[in-house]
């Protein structure tokens, strides 16, 4: 049996629930439709809020070639293809879901056929379109901003699903509470009339069914994998992913990658993760990682799913089993709340620029030691404000690497920072 969001995906704009300003009447869109003539767009918003339900209805009305591709799933080859099918037809509209999961030569592709009006794109994303879709392609496209569902239409939405659907009006069903069922779908329509099929199956035995938060819930946790990209659940896998990589445990970490990679999370998100972390939790004890971690964004920002996985498990992995320090992450912190509490202090005349001659008759520079000329490269002259001088405000970790650089310390400022 189709899910509920498949059985009750509107067929006509009439029947779509929401996003009034593009589809009701006299609105741009609906006209551009009726008229037969739709502009290539990029369709922008939150999940479950129309974007695949808003082109298929494109599909239906204008009666033309429609073709549709996943961006998780999809590469340059299965662009092309359909771009020769269309341009063999003479003209087709192209549906790529989740666009912004296209890398940059995967969009290229598009171009071309977009701008000799071979195909019409529509493209869906989460994303803005403005960092995730490449300029040229944009230009050439109407960008519509899809609004996210309130508890108004999502409630529409319910009672529609029980009036429309044959399956669920056989069953005699009261909807006592519904705030579990709002928030766990987070304004998601697929997610939310999915749940309450869920919901309404799990207690079918019940007369009449009474829908309360307390049983959505427990039905949720025990039969659902939620994973909200804007939610509670979103950030509840990150801080299990980041946390785990800081605990060492490479297992823990790559599980909670593949929670995200399956729930649909942008690979750039989870790329920014690991840099933030490279540098946070491992810092000197191991700079490699911050090395590894960069080019983890680099290569997944190029290459897009379902291979970015690889290059994201490799450097997860790597992560949580490198050794582990957090000093530089306090070092800055000790620094900024200094600054936050004693403001701005004068810098020492001796380190300041001097790149007129007035600033240098001032005696800015005056007396300032150029370090190579020294033996070892260093020279114990002052660089702190004198109202802290002598503040130690990085304390290497202690771990094998950091040791070294502690002991290169203390050759130099044991008298003055006591490393």
């Amino acid at each position: 049996m189709e899910p509920l969001a498949e059985r009750l995906r509107p067929q006509t704009l009439d029947e779509l629930v929401g996003q009034e300003h593009l589809t009701g009447k006299d609105s741009i869109l609906r006209k551009a439709i009726q008229q037969g003539k739709i502009p290539s767009m990029i369709l922008w918003g939150p999940p479950g809020v129309g974007k695949t339900t808003i082109a298929n209805i494109i599909a239906h009305t204008l009666e033309v070639p429609f073709y549709t591709l996943s961006a998780i799933a999809a590469g340059v080859k299965e662009v092309r293809e359909v771009i020769e099918i269309a341009r063999r037809q003479g003209y087709a509209v192209l549906f790529i879901d989740e666009i912004h999961r296209f890398n940059k030569s995967q969009q290229d592709a598009l171009l071309g056929a977009v701008e000799k009006g071979i195909i019409t794109l529509i493209g869906a994303t989460t994303e803005n379109p403005s960092f995730e879709v490449n300029a040229a392609l944009l230009s050439r496209s109407q960008v519509y901003v899809l609004k996210p569902l309130g508890e108004e239409q999502l409630l529409q939405l319910l009672q529609q699903a029980m009036e429309k659907d044959e399956w669920l009006g056989s069953r005699k069903i009261e909807l006592k509470e519904t705030r579990a069922l709002f928030n766990i779908s987070g304004g998601d329509a697929r997610k939310l009339l999915n749940l309450f099929e869920l919901v309404v199956n799990t207690l079918q035995q019940e007369s009449p069914i009474v829908i309360t938060d307390q049983k959505v819930m427990d039905i949720a946790q025990q039969r659902v994998a939620i994973y909200d990209k804007s939610g509670e659940q979103h950030y509840d896998i990150i801080s299990a992913f980041i946390k785990s990589i800081r605990g060492s445990d490479p297992n823990a970490a790559v599980y909670y990658l593949a929670r995200m990679i399956e729930g649909g999370e942008d690979v750039k998100f989870i790329a920014r993760r690991l840099l933030i972390s490279a540098s946070e939790d491992i810092g000197n004890a191991n700079p490699n990682a911050l090395l590894l971690a960069t080019s983890c964004f680099q290569a997944v920002t190029m290459i897009g799913y379902p291979e970015a996985r690889i290059i994201l498990s490799q450097c997860t992995t790597y992560l949580a089993s490198s050794a582990k320090s957090n000093a530089s992450y306090m070092a800055i912190n000790n620094a900024l709340s200094v600054v936050n509490k004693t403001g701005d202090l004068p810098v020492p005349m001796n380190i300041r620029n001097a790149p007129t001659k007035m600033m240098k008759d001032m005696g800015y520079n005056k007396g300032y030691e150029y370090s190579h000329d020294y033996e070892g490269n260093f020279s114990p002259q002052e660089y702190l404000p004198e109202q802290i001088k002598g503040m130690k405000l990085y304390d290497p970790g202690k771990n094998p690497r950091e040791d070294e650089l502690r002991k290169h310390l203390r050759s130099l400022w044991k008298e003055k920072y006591g490393y």
